[in-house]
């Protein structure tokens, strides 16, 4: 069961937190202040750029480098940095995986070795297998550059909420077939884990239909919370809220 844990901040300073799996079942209230700080320098924004940051932040933030939507752009285990030389180090010159996982249908995408289980969840995957395992980020992303001929990259994220998988292939079988795609000089980093991981998500009842509720213009809410999946709490009557999203927002919760 994959479990959701709800970081308090009051904008920079982090204040604690909880398990936000405890709140499904129960009424919850959303109330937004109307301010809204930059994740990185704590300013006052009236917008946010890349999941909470101000416009200066989102030009230079290492957060919001190419490589990190473009993997295979990534040079740093060259020497050079497209942004910051030490964070990409940390974060971009480490074990990556390329990966397949069931969200709705089989997609492909890339991340850090040590960050497979929380990536997966993150996009409300119910399985997930490691296709190739690579010393540095670029080559995964190459490896992905190449199956998105085959392969889906995106999350068809109103289908996943709704919980329907389009597919009943499995991810080995799926691995197999993309491994037997690659070039030779790719193909040898074709990863020896051929388990399935599957997940469960604390989720009551799954909507029918989904409207996204955004705080900029529904900045009061109240419904049943049904469920957690991916980034997204689920309300009773459809209504779905992208918490990522609202990353910088001040909000008040009453549950």
């Amino acid at each position: 069961m994959a479990n959701y844990k709800l970081q308090l901040y009051h904008n920079l300073n982090h204040e604690g937190e909880f398990l936000f799996n405890d709140l499904v079942g129960k009424p919850l209230s959303i109330h937004f202040t109307g301010e809204i700080n930059c994740i990185e320098t704590g300013k006052k924004i009236k917008k946010t750029f890349g999941e909470g940051l101000s416009y200066d932040a989102w030009l230079k933030s290492p957060a919001a480098s190419p490589s990190v939507i473009n993997p295979e752009l990534s040079r740093i285990h060259e020497g050079i940095a497209l942004r910051d030389f030490e964070w990409e180090q940390a974060n971009h010159n480490v074990p990556h995986i390329t990966y397949l996982s069931k969200t709705s249908g089989i997609k492909v995408g890339v991340t850090k070795a040590s960050n497979k289980f929380s990536r997966w969840i993150d996009q409300g995957a119910v399985e997930g297998i490691v296709l190739a395992e690579t010393p540095y980020r670029q080559l995964a992303g190459l490896i992905e550059v190449e199956l998105k001929e085959h392969l889906a990259d995106k999350t068809a994220w109103q289908s996943m909420l709704k919980n329907e998988i389009n597919t009943t292939a499995s991810l080995l079988d799926v691995k197999n077939q993309m491994l037997n795609l690659l070039p030779e000089e790719l193909v040898m980093f074709a990863s020896e884990q051929d388990e399935i991981s599957h997940i469960q998500y604390p989720v009551l009842q799954y909507p029918v239909k989904v409207k996204s509720l955004k705080l900029d213009t529904t900045p009061d809410f109240s419904d049943i919370l049904t469920g957690i999946k991916g980034q997204y709490l689920i309300f009773k009557h459809g209504v779905v809220f992208n918490v990522r999203a609202h990353s910088g927002y001040q909000i008040k919760m009453t549950i």
